[in-house]
């Protein structure tokens, strides 16, 4: 019996859902190539898994049949146009980043991103996130990131499933992603299957972020 969770919510960023019962959401973010995309959605079609997927502006433009094959099945996230550090950003470009990605996103998939949205590079501060909930968003993290987009020479298939289970609690979040690494390699999308057999043989099952609401701060 779990009797201390860690937090759901810190500054304001959900990192976990605020839950207890048994449930992860797998998440993954679409910024690069999609040559993982395919596979990973084949994957979770064919084990009836859902999935919240993070989009920027750039890959649905690039990948517009991926895109709306995306939005069919589930809920889409923004994730800025051209995945640049917001930090870096003025506040008028980095607003813009935002809302013209909200734009092609609904285009592309026909769904609104909001409230979801993901900074690129988990990269934030007290200014972007401000910019964030005023155009009516809400940060999400994660509990766990796999570590896939590293590549071969710093982790493995089995590595990301041992991140995955190894900080396994009620309404874990777990970043993956959709495109390969520097190297080529794919190793979320070879990871997703024994990650799923791995949670359900734990006693969870499978949600989406969808009824995230921002919360009180």
């Amino acid at each position: 019996m779990i009797h201390a969770l860690p937090p759901a919510i810190v500054a304001g960023e959900f990192v976990r859902l605020q839950t207890r019962q048994h449930v992860v959401a797998l998440t993954f973010d679409g910024g690069g190539n999609a040559d993982a995309a395919k596979a990973v959605l084949a994957i979770l079609k064919r084990e009836h898994v859902p999935g919240t997927f993070f989009l920027t502006g750039h890959f649905v433009h690039t990948y517009p049949l991926l895109a709306r094959a995306i939005g069919r099945r589930y809920p889409v996230a923004n994730h800025t146009v051209d995945h640049l550090d917001l930090r870096r950003l003025s506040t008028p470009s980095a607003t813009r980043e935002i809302t013209q990605a909200g734009t092609m996103i609904r285009r592309a998939t026909g769904h609104d991103p909001r409230p979801l949205f993901r900074f690129p590079y988990g990269a934030r501060d007290a200014r972007t996130l401000g910019i964030v909930r005023r155009l009516g968003y809400v940060s999400v993290r994660w509990t766990v990131d796999t570590w896939g987009w590293m590549g071969l020479a710093l982790q493995s298939v089995a590595g990301a499933q041992r991140r995955v289970l190894g900080q396994l609690v009620p309404g874990e979040i777990v970043l993956m992603h959709l495109g390969s690494a520097r190297d080529h390699s794919m190793i979320d999308s070879r990871a997703l299957p024994g990650v799923i057999r791995a949670v359900r043989a734990r006693g969870y099952r499978f949600v989406t972020l969808k009824g995230i609401r921002a919360p009180k701060i």
